[in-house]
């Protein structure tokens, strides 16, 4: 793969490319519409094929922030049409890497020395580019190890980037007056929180050393005589990635002991540590020759404060969901109605959140739940298409729930897809004997 000699960095410079992709993305919409004029059956399809491409090939050369948003996206499986979700999910693993001359400079810069003068071995060729930084492998002592190493720029033009990206979010997803900013605010600080390298060392030590306790779970060891606050130094693990494993034939029994390591890694750091690993794409797990699921990135953890956690698992039992006064009550709680609703949008949301929170909830109310059930994903699909398409809903403010839904309902989308790709049969409750 062709690498990257330069990522631009200034404000002006991102801008432009972000702007020629605007054009592109409009001569798209000319030729879509010309063909329709021809041919009123024209499908969509290609035009959003153009656009995704487009869009992808924009981000890519800018990384960072502006990258994650696609790969954030592409865990919407039933809210994108599937030319952006199969383009975008590429910003997982499969992304131009920095050259090696941009490499040895990131490195002088922040660990005071180049590789080769800390390392044994250093392969100059990275491994895995992804959106925010990419992966070398090396050698220690004796140890192989995975070297992750933060792409120039990337944390200075957080800021910046998601001001350009904002006017697309806001109309994206119908987002109205200054409650928006709650939103962006919280995007902005997880962002900057993943950029720190020395955070994401000491997460990863932490909650590792508390999920030890799960059952056909492995996670690598950090190292931090050789990480700085733009290197991240870890074991190497062999394995296959997730998303990789899940588009081959595996035997079924092997699908049930990853997706039962997977939900019980994630309920006990839910419901034990209230603070949860929120980014579950494929590429951040890996699955070993003996069947053990690899837990390999931990920059993005949020944190569940008490006021959030208990009225959102409290909307998770049927008889709350079923009581319209306590539901009202829970809704106004996780501020998804506000004290400034009009009737109709009272009316609206509740029905909305009701029907959503029966079928999103469904995987609670049973001792095991069948993950590969396709009957739960076609009504997952057919809500998002309904609501996607309804007219009323662009005319009200789409600012719903607190920011803490941002990353919590993002965590459960992308767990439940997951434990889809694996057709998982769990057992609902099997986490609770870890929670001591």
């Amino acid at each position: 793969m062709k690498t990257i000699d330069t990522i631009p960095t200034g404000k002006i410079e991102r801008a432009g490319k972000l702007v020629k992709t605007g054009v592109k993305i409009g001569g798209n919409y000319v030729k879509y519409y010309g063909k329709k004029l021809v041919d009123p059956q024209t499908s969509r399809d290609t035009l959003n094929q153009d656009n995704a491409e487009d869009i992808y090939d924009g981000l890519k050369s800018l990384k960072g922030s502006a990258l994650k948003v696609a790969q954030m996206l592409s865990m919407e499986k039933n809210l994108l049409p599937r030319a952006y979700v199969e383009k975008f999910s590429l910003s997982q693993f499969s992304v131009p890497p920095l050259s090696a001359p941009l490499v040895r400079k990131t490195f002088k810069k922040y660990l005071d020395k180049y590789p080769e003068q800390i390392f044994d071995e250093f392969e100059k060729d990275s491994v895995n580019a992804a959106s925010i930084g990419q992966v070398h492998r090396a050698k220690k002592d004796g140890k192989q190890l995975a070297v992750k190493i933060q792409y120039p720029g990337v944390a200075e033009s957080i800021s910046s980037d998601l001001a350009l990206v904002k006017p697309v979010a806001i109309k994206m997803f119908n987002l109205k007056g200054k409650d928006s900013e709650k939103y962006f605010k919280e995007v902005e600080h997880k962002l900057k929180e993943e950029t720190d390298y020395i955070l994401e060392l000491e997460q990863s030590r932490e909650i590792t050393s508390e999920c030890a306790v799960i059952p056909n779970m492995q996670f690598p060891k950090y190292y931090r005589n050789l990480s700085s606050e733009r290197i991240l130094t870890m074991d190497w693990m062999e394995g296959v990635h997730l998303g990789e494993f899940t588009q081959k034939d595996f035997n079924a029994e092997l699908g049930n002991t990853l997706g039962q390591a997977l939900w019980d890694f994630y309920m006990f750091q839910i419901h034990k540590l209230k603070r949860v690993h929120a980014d579950p794409h494929p590429g951040n797990f890996l699955v070993s020759d003996e069947g053990k699921l690899i837990a390999i990135d931990f920059g993005c953890i949020k944190q569940i404060p008490d006021e959030f956690y208990v009225p959102y698992f409290e909307l998770a039992k049927p008889e709350n969901i079923n009581n319209d006064e306590v539901f009202m009550e829970k809704l106004y709680e996780l501020e998804i109605l506000t004290p400034t609703d009009s009737e109709e949008e009272l009316r609206f949301f509740t029905a909305l959140f009701k029907e959503m929170l029966t079928i999103f909830t469904s995987p609670f109310h049973k001792e095991t739940f069948d993950f590969g059930d396709e009957d739960f994903w076609t009504k997952i699909a057919n809500l998002s298409e309904r609501y996607s398409k309804d007219e009323q809903i662009r005319k009200m403010n789409g600012n719903r729930g607190s920011k803490h839904f941002l990353y919590i309902n993002r965590t459960f989308f992308g767990l439940y897809n997951l434990l889809h790709d694996l057709k998982a049969k769990v057992e609902v409750n099997a986490y609770r004997e870890f929670l001591g």
